[in-house]
């Protein structure tokens, strides 16, 4: 069932958004080459924490993590594990905070170290994507149009677009109706109405969009082994114009005391 949201829980939803951003900034203040995963899971975890926030997906369904970490060619829902960052990785970062009972959802991609001309390549495509796919978000379209934007942009580009996880209403629930799709299909969808609250989070392949999964039940991988890469926003739909992105993080910034928390860290 698909929910129209208030103005407050908007509000709310942005003041969670805030708290999501605010994470990506501490995060690539501290990202590079040799840091474990699982201690970078730990820091994210412990700024929600310190912003009076929680990880949303850890306990989800049994996810034992406060992020998913998705490297390389794991698409999504990635263990953070004893694995170290290497340079050229590609790790995407997807998580969602739980702020005074309201919930934001985003992705983001880091290109750890030195960065080859084809990985940095799908990195921007991915982004433009992702941007393509918002401003398609408007009062009155069908859902088809998020997918419009998208997939013939990003195979132009000579990339792929993946089918089996999409986008998806959120709210009081992390996952609500609509599902969104990032991919045209014969059937339209609905029409997007004024305060309707969804993702879009195109995953892009470098290769073929068929994944294949883990034992673990949860990550993803492309079924090629070649690399992936994925970036979320959280946003509402507005009456008139483009919608409020509520994970935006150049609308936000870090303090100087979240910075000195970030920087006293105790990473071993």
């Amino acid at each position: 069932m698909i929910t129209i949201k208030t103005e407050e829980q908007i509000r709310g939803m942005k003041e969670a958004g805030v708290i999501l951003c605010k994470t990506h900034l501490a995060l690539k203040r501290i990202l590079r080459p040799g840091l474990r995963a699982l201690d970078v899971d730990a820091f994210a975890e412990a700024f929600m924490h310190y912003k009076d926030a929680t990880p949303e997906q850890k306990g989800y369904e049994g996810f034992p993590y406060a992020l998913c970490m998705s490297v390389n060619d794991a698409v999504c829902h990635g263990f953070p594990d004893e694995r170290r960052l290497e340079d050229g990785d590609i790790l995407s970062i997807d998580n969602v905070v739980r702020y005074h009972d309201h919930l934001a959802d985003s992705c983001w991609s880091y290109g750890i170290g030195k960065m080859s001309a084809e990985d940095q390549k799908l990195m921007d495509v991915t982004k433009e994507a992702l941007y393509r796919g918002v401003d398609a978000v408007r009062a009155g379209n069908r859902l088809v149009a998020i997918g419009q934007a998208i997939q013939p942009f990003v195979e132009a580009q000579g990339f792929s677009v993946v089918r089996d996880f999409i986008g998806h209403g959120i709210g009081k629930e992390m996952h609500e109706d609509p599902q969104v799709l990032h991919y045209v299909t014969k059937h339209r969808g609905i029409r997007l109405q004024p305060n309707m609250v969804l993702t879009v989070e195109p995953m892009i392949n470098a290769g073929t969009w068929h994944v294949k999964m883990d034992d673990n039940g949860w990550t993803a991988r492309t079924a090629d082994g070649k690399k992936s890469c994925q970036y979320e926003h959280t946003m509402a739909v507005r009456p008139d114009g483009p919608p409020e992105v509520l994970t935006e993080q150049s609308e936000t910034s870090l303090t100087d005391e979240e910075i000195a928390w970030i920087d006293s860290y105790p990473f071993d």
